[in-house]
C-alpha cells in the first residue's frame, strides 16, 4: 500500500462535549469526495488523548464503515507506554485499520535505543504497516538519522511523519535512506512545510488544513509530485494565510473554529484545550473572508 499523497488528520466533532457521529460521517464523506489519499482519525488533531476507549473504537468503526475500500484508513495508536501502544494497535487492526501512525513516546523521554526497542516491540507484536510520528515539540525527543535507518529495516516500519521546521534534518533523513536503498516514505507533518519537504523527496502530507480545504491540499501535493513546482508554489502561497491562521493557537483549536464558521461539523475542543481568544478568532475570520470561505 503506497504511503503518499494527502492524508487528512481528521478532527473529532463534538456536540455538547459528546461525539458527533453524524458530523464525523459527513466529514469523512466530504474528504473522500474531494480526492484525499487517506484519512487519519485519532491523531493529535483528533484530540485522541481526551477520548474514552469506547469513543475511540466507535470512531474507528465509523471510519472503516465509511471509507474501507475507498481510501486507506490510518489510525493514531501511539502512547508513551509500549504495552499500551501494542494493545491500541492490535485493536485498531482488529477493527479494520489499514495503517497505524505511532507518535514517539512522550513525557518519559526514552533514549535513542529505547526508541528503537519501543518500535521494534510493536513491529514484532502486530503485523500492520507502521508510520512513525516524529514531533520533537510535543514529545521532547527527536529521532536521529542513525536510529531511523535501524527502524526502516524493521519489517513493518514503512514511513515517517516529520513535524519539524529543520529542513536540513529532513534532508539528512531522505539522503541516508536513499544511500541505504531503503523504500521508506517521508511525509510532511506540517502544512506549511509540505512544498519544501516534497521538493526534497517527501511523498506527501498528513494535513490539518485539509479538514477544511481538502481539494487545495490535494492539488498542491499532486502538482509537487508531478514536479510542477510553479503551480505548486502558486497553490502554496494561496493557502499560506489559512495555514498560518490554523496554527494561531494550539492545534486543533483554530481548525475546529474555522470549520464551525464554515458550517462544518466540528464543535469546540475538549479541555484542557479551550476555544480561541476573541483576538485570534477575529484574525481567523478575516482570513476566511479574504479567501471567500465565509461572507463578511
Amino acid at each position: 500500500m503506497p504511503l503518499k499523497g494527502t492524508i487528512t488528520a481528521l478532527i473529532t466533532p463534538f456536540i455538547d462535549d459528546k461525539l458527533d457521529e453524524e458530523g464525523l460521517i459527513k466529514n469523512i464523506r466530504y474528504q473522500i469526495s474531494q480526492g484525499v489519499s487517506g484519512i487519519l482519525p485519532l491523531g493529535s488533531t483528533g484530540e485522541a488523548p481526551t477520548l474514552s476507549p469506547a469513543e475511540q473504537e466507535k470512531i474507528i468503526s465509523i471510519a472503516v464503515k465509511e471509507a474501507k475500500g475507498k481510501v486507506p484508513i490510518w489510525v493514531g495508536t501511539g502512547a508513551y507506554c509500549t504495552r499500551q501502544t501494542i494493545e491500541k494497535t492490535k485493536k485498531a487492526k482488529d477493527l479494520g485499520a489499514d495503517i497505524v501512525l505511532i507518535v514517539n513516546p512522550y513525557y518519559n523521554k526514552p533514549t535513542q535505543e529505547g526508541l528503537f526497542r519501543h518500535f521494534e516491540a510493536i513491529s514484532n507484536a502486530v503485523d500492520i504497516p507502521i508510520v512513525i510520528y516524529n514531533n520533537p515539540a510535543r514529545c521532547c525527543i527527536n529521532i536521529e538519522a542513525s536510529t531511523l535507518i535501524r527502524l526502516a529495516n524493521l519489517p513493518n516500519l514503512k514511513g515517517l511523519k516529520e513535524s519539524t521546521d529543520n529542513l536540513s534534518h529532513t534532508t539528512e533523513y531522505i539522503h541516508r535512506l536513499a544511500q541505504e536503498g531503503l523504500d521508506f516514505a517521508i511525509l510532511s507533518g506540517d502544512d506549511v512545510n509540505t512544498l519544501p519537504m516534497m521538493s526534497l523527496g517527501a511523498r506527501g502530507v498528513i494535513s490539518v488544513v485539509s479538514n477544511l480545504v481538502p481539494q487545495g491540499i490535494v492539488s498542491l501535493v499532486k502538482a509537487a509530485s508531478a514536479g510542477n513546482y510553479n503551480e505548486a508554489r502558486e497553490i502554496h502561497y494561496g493557502l499560506l494565510p489559512l495555514v498560518k491562521a490554523a496554527f494561531l493557537e494550539t492545534n486543533p483549536i483554530p481548525i475546529k473554529a474555522a470549520m464551525s464558521l464554515c458550517g462544518m461539523a466540528a464543535g469546540e475542543c475538549r479541555l484542557p484545550l479551550y476555544k480561541m481568544s476573541p483576538e485570534n478568532l477575529h484574525k481567523l475570520k478575516q482570513v476566511l473572508i479574504t479567501m471567500n470561505l465565509i461572507k463578511s
